[in-house]
C-alpha cells in the first residue's frame, strides 16, 4: 500500500474518531443531566430514563468502535494495515475504504458472519 494510500486512511480513522469524541463530549454536555422537576410526571420521567439509558448504550457501542479505531491506526503505523488477521491475505482496497477499521478480509468476514448466523 502506497503512503498516499496509508495517509487516506489514517485521516478517514482519525475524523470517525474525532466525530465519536464530539457525540461523547455532546452527551456529557446535554444528555447527561436529568432534572426531575422539569418533568411533570412518572411517564415523562420514565420516557427520559429510556432515551438516556439508550444513549448510554450507544456509547458504549461506540467506545467498542474507538478500540478498533485505535488498533487500525496502530497497524498503519507497524506496516500491518490492510492484511487480514485470520488468513494474512491483502484486504481489498474497496472494503478499506467502506470500513478502513476492518481487521478481516471479505471472505473470512462472510466465513465469521455464516458460523455466527450457524450457532446464532
Amino acid at each position: 500500500m502506497t503512503k498516499v494510500q496509508l495517509k487516506k486512511f489514517r485521516d478517514m480513522l482519525e475524523a470517525k474518531r474525532e466525530e465519536i469524541i464530539k457525540r461523547a463530549q455532546q452527551t456529557l454536555d446535554q444528555d447527561m443531566a436529568l432534572d426531575t422537576d422539569d418533568l411533570p410526571d412518572e411517564m415523562d420521567l420514565a420516557s427520559s430514563e429510556y432515551l438516556q439509558s439508550f444513549t448510554f448504550r450507544l456509547r458504549g457501542r461506540e467506545k467498542a468502535f474507538l478500540d478498533k479505531i485505535q488498533k487500525a491506526i496502530e497497524k498503519i503505523d507497524s506496516g500491518t494495515f490492510g492484511v487480514c488477521d485470520d488468513c494474512g491475505d491483502k484486504i481489498s482496497v474497496k472494503r478499506l475504504e467502506a470500513r478502513p477499521e476492518t481487521t478481516l478480509c471479505i471472505r473470512c468476514k462472510e466465513d465469521q458472519e455464516r458460523v455466527e448466523k450457524d450457532f446464532g
